[in-house]
């Protein structure tokens, strides 16, 4: 069964909305700057991509305002805004064929520091009945079926930066076993004091510029926002007249081994699989969306994956992440996003503020300015903390219309 994606809701640093964060995505426009959530004054980081022009009363129902962490203001925003954008009757799916899974990696955490607060600075009376489940890492998941009647398959995934992916594949299996309809992606948001040192204490990040794949590079920036989509089969797509954006063609997901082991990562295998479950050779990838650690090691780690796969300089490369910062879970959903609209468009978006690529990386990095793109299928890649790879395979919305017609 061919599973297409015919909705997609944006919150992203760099514009609220499909349309305002492609732009800027073309454009080069970066989302990060000095933190304005708190004063970071005090911390070796003090920049980042965060979302602005976002008010909660402004999408929100006035109820579910105080009962919720900025993170999840986001996807319910966002999940409003991608079943919009499918033009979707959810009246005329039954309650029970339609579902929901989000990725989760921090959680509530803004939420959970003021409460918090008010538990050892005031009294737990001054605590929210809300905080028994607004810091919970799969409270978006919950929210968003309450909000929308989505009683099928509902679940959350947590990999750090790769849970995204990950919750993608999962609702792209859901479909396959019948589901009409599923909504997956992921948003995050760890702005807050106690987000930050947290992140801090991973020694990730970085104290100046986010810069993957360069020679100066040091870390990289965390962002907030994130994506959420709308997966169904393309016979079901057809029958209520939507036109895809594309197809969610392949995935794997591998773990690595323990640290000191001896043994080598394993995302050249998570790369297979994707590649295999798609039925998809190296040579008709047409755009790698990388994951982009920033960091020296992870960073040669995955262009030697990159060259084994496709050879030296043998595939466009791009890490528009650069202008957003490292969405967490959100992350590998907005560059899903990315890069349907890029087969769609056909650019490829520039990774900015990154001009000191190593030869010995053998990569072609897109910088700058979009570059012209030709073919029907990308490869979306990331990693999470702690050994997470995931990797995913989109076709175009054509090639997709023609697997599901043949189907």
């Amino acid at each position: 069964m061919t599973v297409v994606v015919t909705g997609m809701g944006v919150v992203a640093p760099t514009g609220l909305g499909l349309d305002r964060y492609w732009a800027a995505t073309l454009r080069g426009e970066s989302g990060i700057r000095r933190i304005r959530a708190f004063d970071p004054t005090r911390y070796p980081t003090r920049h980042a991509g965060e979302v602005t022009g976002f008010e909660p009363a402004d999408h929100l129902p006035g109820r579910l305002v105080p009962q919720t962490d900025r993170m999840t203001q986001f996807a319910l925003a966002a999940a409003d805004w991608a079943l919009a954008d499918a033009a979707v009757d959810l009246d005329a799916i039954p309650a029970l064929d339609r579902g929901v899974v989000t990725a989760g990696a921090s959680g509530g955490f803004g939420f959970g520091q003021r409460e918090l607060q008010h538990l050892w600075g005031e009294s737990p009376k001054k605590v929210s009945a809300y905080m028994s489940f607004a810091w919970f890492y799969a409270v978006n998941t919950g929210q968003i079926s309450i909000r929308h009647g989505l009683s099928g398959p509902t679940s959350v995934y947590v990999g750090e930066q790769a849970g995204g992916l990950d919750a993608l594949a999962h609702a792209r299996r859901q479909v396959r076993s019948g589901t009409r309809l599923m909504l997956s992606g992921g948003t995050d948001c760890s702005l807050c004091p106690y987000g930050m040192a947290a992140q801090l204490a991973g020694g990730r990040l970085s104290p100046g510029a986010y810069r993957p794949f360069d020679d100066r590079a040091s870390g990289h920036l965390p962002g907030e926002g994130g994506a959420m989509l709308v997966l169904e089969s393309a016979g079901h797509a057809r029958d209520r007249g939507r036109h895809p954006y594309g197809e969610i063609a392949g995935f794997g997901s591998t773990f690595d081994p323990r640290p000191g082991s001896g043994r080598p990562p394993n995302l050249r295998r998570a790369v297979e699989q994707a590649l295999a479950d798609a039925g998809t050779e190296p040579g008709e990838i047409a755009l790698v969306l990388a994951d982009g650690a920033g960091r020296p090691e992870a960073d040669a780690a995955e262009a030697a994956v990159l060259t084994e796969v496709f050879g030296p300089r043998g595939v466009p490369v791009t890490v528009p992440k650069t202008g957003t910062g490292r969405l967490y879970s959100g992350a590998g959903p907005l560059d899903v996003v990315t890069a349907l609209l890029a087969l769609r468009d056909g650019l490829a978006p520039p990774t900015t503020y990154v001009d000191r690529v190593p030869e010995a990386y053998g990569l072609d990095l897109v910088t700058n300015r979009p570059r012209p793109l030709t073919g029907t299928a990308a490869l979306v890649l990331a990693r999470g903390h702690h050994g997470f790879n995931s990797a995913l395979v989109v076709r175009s919305a054509d090639r997709a219309v023609a697997a599901g017609a043949a189907a």
